[in-house]
């Protein structure tokens, strides 16, 4: 028996991993894309997988940002949002057309760098940067985001040097997700990516994704401020670790 691309044995740990990545998602408001590819590639072609795993996490986005939507700090969003699209569509033309290892190299080594100085420096004491550095990080964030399916971590080392407080982050960071699902999703379409069974075995993944929030939700309001920012830097650690690796 299958679902969609996946054999019910791989369907299985399939299902355990897209619960554990949305749990974290659930909790931090980011994580489940590359948390998801990275280990859902040892089951399936990346070019099978970064689609699933898109339409996957449009639903999440959509649903966190639901219901979250009164805490999103639009202020922050002109800078970051703008770019965060060209980045997008820059990123569909490298994969359309160019190697893109180097691209993932740089931006591991960034997140190492910024997770090491992070660790040294007090939360409080992060450094307060200005809106416009939306534009290279969230330029970044798009990149990473249509090549791979996970440009998050820019955009939160943004956020925390705009020191939001952990709702302002989660819902504000929902929103950027939403409109890379709406323009990634449309990009994905004209490079003929996205597949009938595509969408299979994503329907047959999402109640992972369901419990997964639920669980990760539940976790976000029982967790305080110093505890929640450990997370968000050891979740960046491993991601920062996976792309500097080949």
């Amino acid at each position: 028996m299958h679902f969609g691309y996946l054999p019910i044995d791989d369907y299985m740990w399939a299902l355990a991993i897209v619960f554990a990545a949305f749990a974290i998602r659930g909790m931090i408001g980011f994580g489940s894309g590359l948390i998801s590819v990275s280990l859902l590639i040892f089951f399936l072609p990346v070019k099978e997988v970064v689609p699933i795993v898109f339409l996957l996490d449009a639903v999440a986005s959509s649903a966190l940002g639901s219901y979250d939507y009164k805490q999103i700090r639009w202020k922050e969003m002109p800078w970051l949002w703008a770019f965060t699209i060209l980045g997008l569509i820059v990123g569909a033309w490298i994969l359309k057309t160019l190697p893109a290892q180097s691209v993932t190299v740089l931006l591991g080594v960034f997140i190492l760098i910024y997770v090491g100085y992070a660790l040294l420096t007090k939360p409080e004491r992060l450094p307060w940067v200005s809106r416009a550095w939306g534009a290279p990080l969230g330029f970044l964030a798009g990149l990473i985001g249509s090549l791979y399916g996970g440009g998050g971590p820019s955009i939160v080392a943004y956020f925390q040097m705009r020191h939001l407080d952990k709702r302002s982050f989660r819902a504000s960071f929902q929103f950027i997700a939403v409109t890379d699902a709406i323009v990634r999703g449309g990009l994905y379409f004209l490079l003929g990516l996205l597949s009938a069974e595509s969408a299979i075995t994503a329907a047959w993944l999402m109640p992972a994704v369901g419990l997964g929030l639920v669980a990760g939700n539940f976790a976000h309001f029982r967790i305080d401020a110093k505890r929640f920012q450990m997370l968000v830097l050891l979740v960046l650690t491993l991601v920062g670790i996976k792309l500097v690796l080949p």
